[in-house]
C-alpha cells in the first residue's frame, strides 16, 4: 500500500463519513423550514459548486478534513423580513436540537445499515480456541490450557476471536478479575477467574489476546515468502517474493517459527539463508536490521511475510442470519461501539487510560489504506466503525461541537431564554482551546508512531 493510496483512501473514507453526517443536519433543517445556504464538503475556498432551486449551494473544498451545512441565521447576517420563517434562529429549541442531533444519529444510522448489510451477507469468523499459553502472564495464572475454546467472557457469550477480542477491549486500563468460561479438549466447560492489572493501559497498540499470553488456534504458514517488504534488509540482501526458505546459516528449516526465532535472534548479524528459486538452490547472505521492543529487548527484523495458509473448515464458524436478525445485529453492534467510545473516552478523561492511545488523521489514514487492502468488507466495517466515532465525538457537551449546541438549546428550553451572548462567545473561546489541545495531542501521538 503506497502513501498516496493511503492518502486516497483516507479522503475517500472522511468525505464519505462527512456527507452523511452532514445530509443528517441538512435533511432535518429542511424539513423544519430553515433555508440552507451551503452544504459544503471540505474546508476552504470551494473548487467547485453548484445550486439547487431552493439557492442552497453544493460545494467540494480542498481540505478534506470535515464539512459544514451553513444555515440562514440571523446570528450571524441580517435575515430579510420575506425569509424570517427560514431562520434557523427563530426556530423553537426543540426544532434546533432536533437538527443538532440529526448529523450524529446520521452517523449511527449508517453504522448500522453498514453491520446489518454485512451480516445479512453472511459471516465467516475463527473459532477461538487456543494453541498456546505463554508462562508467567494472566492467561497461564489463570489456568488456560492449549485446546481451550472460549465460550464467554464476562458472562458475554464469544464466538469468535472477534468477540473475544472485544470483550476484553471494553477493560482496556482496569484492575479487575473477569470469569472466563471455556471448554476443554475433554468437552469438560469450566470456569476460570482472569484478573487484570491496568489492562494494556501503557500499550501503544493493545494487543488483547496475545497481551494476556494467549496463542490463537492457526494453521502454521509454510516456508514461502509471500511478500518483501520494500527497503527492508530483506530487500536488501536480494530476497525475492515466492522464494522458499531452506536453511538458515546451514540448519535447515523446518517451519517458519524457525525463521522467525532465527532472525530474532541475529540482530545487526549477517545470516546465510538458503532458498529454493524457481526450483533452484540459492545462497543469500544478510544481515537482519536491530529493533528495540517496548520492553527493552532487541530483537532482529528482515522485512519478509509468508504466505497465509489455508483455514481447515472445522476451525470456522458459519453464520447466516436472516434480514431481521441481521437488523438487530446490526443495531446491537452499534450500540456495542457506542458503549465501547464512550467508555474509552471516559478513562482517558479520569487517566485510566494515557492520552497515548488518542489517534489523529495520520493513524485514521493508515488503518483506513490497511482496512482497503484487505477488500471491500473489510473497508466497509472501517467505515461503520468511523462513522460510530465521529457520531460519539460530536455529541460530546464541547461547544462549537454539535453536543455544545444541544446543551446551550436545551439550557434555552429550560431558562425560557437564551443563554448571555457573553456565556455562549466565553463557552465557545473555550471549546475551540479545547479541540485544539485535543487535535495537538492526536497529531503527536500520529507522529510519534511513525
Amino acid at each position: 500500500m503506497t502513501l498516496l493510496h493511503t492518502i486516497l483512501y483516507f479522503i475517500v473514507a472522511i468525505s464519505i463519513l462527512v456527507v452523511i453526517h452532514e445530509y443528517g443536519h441538512f435533511w432535518v433543517a429542511r424539513r423544519m423550514g430553515v433555508k440552507v445556504l451551503r452544504f459544503s464538503v471540505g474546508f476552504g475556498k470551494p473548487l467547485f459548486e453548484l445550486k439547487d432551486r431552493h439557492g442552497t449551494a453544493y460545494s467540494v473544498a480542498p481540505i478534506p478534513l470535515g464539512g459544514y451545512v451553513k444555515m440562514l441565521d440571523s446570528r450571524e447576517a441580517p435575515v430579510p423580513d420575506h425569509l424570517a420563517d427560514q431562520d434557523f434562529n427563530q426556530k423553537s429549541p426543540w426544532a434546533r436540537i432536533a437538527i443538532a442531533a440529526a448529523g450524529p444519529l446520521a452517523n449511527f444510522i449508517f453504522a448500522i445499515l453498514v453491520y446489518w448489510a454485512l451480516f445479512i451477507g453472511g459471516t465467516t469468523s475463527l473459532i477461538p480456541v487456543i494453541s498456546g499459553v505463554d508462562q508467567g502472564t494472566p492467561a497461564a495464572a489463570a489456568g488456560f490450557l492449549p485446546g481451550d475454546e472460549i465460550l464467554s467472557v464476562d458472562s458475554e457469550p464469544t464466538t469468535s476471536w472477534q468477540d473475544v477480542s472485544w470483550q476484553l477491549l471494553g477493560h482496556i486500563g482496569e484492575s479487575l478479575t473477569l470469569p472466563v468460561e471455556v471448554r476443554g479438549e475433554n468437552g469438560q466447560e469450566r470456569t476460570l477467574q482472569l484478573t487484570l492489572k491496568r489492562y494494556l493501559a501503557d500499550a501503544d497498540q493493545p494487543e488483547p489476546i496475545t497481551g494476556l499470553g494467549l496463542v490463537p488456534r492457526l494453521p502454521e504458514p509454510g516456508l514461502t515468502i509471500q511478500d518483501v517488504l520494500p527497503e527492508s534488509a530483506a530487500a536488501a540482501a536480494g530476497l525475492r517474493a515466492g522464494d522458499e526458505l531452506v536453511s538458515l546459516n546451514g540448519d535447515a528449516l523446518t517451519s517458519w517459527r524457525d525463521w522467525v526465532d532465527g532472525v530474532r535472534a541475529a540482530a545487526g548479524q549477517e545470516i546465510l539463508v538458503g532458498v529454493l528459486r524457481n526450483g533452484e538452490p540459492v545462497s543469500v547472505l544478510a544481515t537482519p536490521r536491530a529493533v528495540e521492543l517496548e520492553s527493552g529487548e532487541t530483537v532482529g527484523q528482515i522485512g519478509v511475510t509468508a504466505q497465509s495458509p489455508e483455514i481447515p473448515d472445522a476451525w470456522l464458524r458459519e453464520s447466516y442470519p436472516g434480514p431481521l436478525r441481521s437488523l438487530q445485529l446490526g443495531i446491537e453492534k452499534t450500540g456495542q461501539m457506542i458503549v465501547f467510545t464512550l467508555e474509552a473516552s471516559w478513562k482517558m478523561l479520569s487517566g485510566e487510560l494515557p492520552v497515548k492511545n488518542l489517534s489523529g488523521p495520520i493513524s485514521i489514514a493508515k488503518v483506513a489504506g490497511d482496512s482497503a487492502s484487505g477488500g471491500l468488507l473489510a473497508f466497509a466495517g472501517f467505515l461503520a466503525l468511523l462513522s460510530v466515532s465521529l457520531g460519539v465525538f460530536n455529541l460530546l457537551p464541547v461547544p462549537i461541537l454539535d453536543g455544545g449546541h444541544i446543551v446551550f438549546y436545551s439550557a434555552e428550553l429550560i431558562r425560557g431564554r437564551p443563554l448571555p451572548e457573553s456565556v455562549q462567545i466565553a463557552a465557545v473561546k473555550m471549546g475551540m482551546f479545547l479541540l485544539l489541545m485535543l487535535m495537538s495531542v492526536a497529531f503527536y501521538n500520529d507522529i510519534s508512531r511513525l
